[in-house]
């Protein structure tokens, strides 16, 4: 049997816990889905003592030597609060071992805001990366030969791999494992995990879902959770309007005003990003269309290039290592 590889996450006091436990199960999670122990999770920290992440919960470490630089194949330190991440980079041991981790490995990175102690040990120079949306402007300022993409869900550059806010950590890792050991093992750990869809890596930190409803209020936000699930329905002002009791001018006006779009632009945004999300399958032009309410794969056409400047038969073909680059697509899909 192929020997596991070794996975460390590196922890400290006020990390959050999230970034710890989301990556680690999906490592788990592999395991299972293939049968066999592929992955090693190492949970690592300074000292090796018990660490207290920020929501209280104490986390069992091994310290940093128990584990030889060499040995590690992927190293991922997490994010947590800007003290204990403060501590964590001004560790000369911790910088020393993760600089001679990092020459060494398959891959190294961070989740959250763990991309500031990458900066710290000058590990993002020249490179491409993605942090919470929190920590975008300090990971710029603090990195000016880095590119903060503050769209991204989670950025691949080489060997560096970076990702944004929590739960994004798991996008990140289930692409790992999806490189490691193929799609059939992902889509397992996603059904395990009963997620609602699998987030590419240049899916926008902001779901225009959960903006526009944190805009709308009481007011309209049972309106848009019904609009996402109906999207193959005429979504015009007459129908929209009609469910929320309000005349169509009134209506019109009142959600323009509350959401910061028209009805009809922000129909064509739910779209839109449904659109993104069904092009990282496989499913026709033509099906993709009928899943999300346009009438012809040409509207959808025309919709996406208006929209994301690329035809999204290019976008497909971008995604999946055709003839551009990643950080290319990501700068096209957030072009509005």
């Amino acid at each position: 049997m192929t020997q596991a590889i070794d996975i460390a996450l590196l922890a400290f006091d006020g990390v959050q816990i999230l970034d710890i436990s989301g990556p680690a199960a999906v490592f788990a999670a592999a395991n299972d889905a293939c049968g066999r122990a592929f992955y090693r999770v190492h949970i690592l920290s300074a000292s090796g003592a018990t660490v207290q992440s920020n929501c209280a919960v104490g986390i069992a470490t091994s310290a940093l030597d128990a584990l030889a630089p060499a040995r590690v194949h992927t190293l991922l330190i997490a994010g947590g609060d800007a003290a204990g991440l403060r501590r964590l980079a001004a560790t000369k041991a911790v910088r020393d071992w993760v600089l001679a981790t990092a020459a060494t490995a398959r891959r190294y990175g961070s989740v959250c805001s763990g991309a500031l102690a990458l900066g710290a040990f000058g590990l993002l120079d020249g490179k491409r990366a993605a942090t919470h949306w929190d920590s975008c402007a300090a990971l710029a300022r603090e990195n000016p030969g880095a590119s903060v993409d503050p769209n991204a869900l989670y950025v691949e550059d080489g060997r560096l791999w970076t990702s944004a806010g929590v739960t994004t950590g798991i996008d990140m890792c289930l692409a790992i494992v999806e490189r490691d050991l193929g799609g059939a093992v992902t889509h397992a750990i996603a059904e395990r995990f009963v997620l609602y869809a699998r987030r590419p890596g240049y899916q926008s930190q902001f779901s225009p879902l959960l903006s526009a409803q944190a805009r709308a209020g009481k007011l309209f936000s049972g309106l848009i959770e019904w609009m996402r699930g109906h999207l193959t329905l005429t979504l015009d002002v007459p129908v929209l309007a009609a469910r929320v009791a309000m005349s169509e001018r009134s209506f019109h006006r009142k959600f323009t005003a509350i959401v910061g779009e028209t009805p009809a632009r922000f129909v064509e945004t739910l779209r839109l990003d449904q659109v993104r999300l069904l092009l990282g399958g496989a499913a026709s032009l033509k099906d993709v269309a009928a899943k999300t309410g346009f009438s012809t794969p040409a509207q959808l056409a025309k919709a996406f290039e208006r929209r994301f400047g690329v035809a999204p038969l290019l976008f497909r073909a971008m995604q999946n290592g055709g003839p551009s680059a990643p950080h290319e697509v990501s700068a096209s899909v957030h072009a509005e």
